[in-house]
């Protein structure tokens, strides 16, 4: 045991986890396919521990994340593909490439909004360089619905489809509830199905013109409604299913007023 691990020890442990002979039987029959749901999860725990302030449980899912990154590297590295080496040359230099503004040699002074301009066009760059010449070609398939819809909407506006103003985004969620109405009306399931896809992408896209994450703002709801939800269990006397909705409906509200 030592004082400090570093990171070489952390490739060393991951090498010998992945030994044929030696190594650990749930480690060494592993793909890349097989540890993407790994992956989420812990990504999804960091994002809890981060939401919680659970700053010592931070460290600890970071590290987790962290050898998620170590393990896709060691398999690249058994299939000469890369190693851990080149996955930190590849970040940095893609680093250094997309903020010119602080590592060229003529840095300049410029806005935030400058930066993510630049960004963009960097981007635009980099996907021409790899053949992907459409718009919204490299926008992950495996992102989270919301998310997805609100980076689709991001980069169309890049190229300057977008409304120019807010009111006009409220205009049409204001249409796609009127339809999806419709749609209810007409006891059409599956075109309702499409019409409320199409109120959650507008909704969406909102959230970009609020400049406020879509994804952030749902699981804040998310954890509004439990909180809420929370106090009408714990302020009802008896089982809860055999109260009436007018009685939790009270309490909901009260838990509101409490500011929960």
């Amino acid at each position: 045991m030592k004082d400090r691990y570093d990171i070489d020890d952390l490739l060393q442990v991951m090498a010998s986890l992945r030994n044929p002979e030696t190594g650990c039987p749930w480690d060494i029959k592993q793909t890349f396919r097989s540890i993407v749901p790994s992956t989420v999860e812990e990504v999804y725990e960091l994002v809890d521990a981060i939401e919680r302030e659970d700053w010592d449980h931070i460290a600890e899912e970071l590290g987790d994340v962290m050898f998620q990154v170590v393990f896709y590297a060691q398999m690249g590295q058994e299939q000469g593909r890369f190693d851990f080496a080149k996955i930190v040359h590849v970040l940095t230099e893609k680093l250094i490439r997309r903020h010119p503004h602080v590592f060229s040699h003529d840095k300049e002074q410029i806005t935030e909004e400058e930066v993510k301009r630049n960004w963009e066009a960097i981007k635009r760059q980099e996907r021409d360089s790899k053949q992907q010449p459409r718009v919204l070609a490299d926008i992950p398939m495996a992102l989270p619905a919301l998310t997805r819809a609100q980076k689709l909407t991001k980069r169309a506006a890049t190229v300057g489809f977008d409304w120019p103003h807010i009111s006009q985004v409220f205009e049409q969620l204001k249409s796609e509830v009127l339809e999806l109405e419709e749609a209810l009306s007409a006891g059409d399931k599956a075109h309702s199905a499409e019409e409320l896809g199409d109120l959650l992408f507008c909704a969406a896209n909102l959230a970009r013109h609020l400049k406020v994450d879509a994804e952030q703002c749902l699981r804040d709801g998310n954890a509004k409604f439990e909180r809420r939800f929370a106090y009408i269990e714990d302020n009802t006397d008896g089982d809860l299913a055999e109260s009436s909705l007018e009685a939790m409906d009270s309490l909901w509200h009260e838990a509101k007023t409490k500011g929960l």
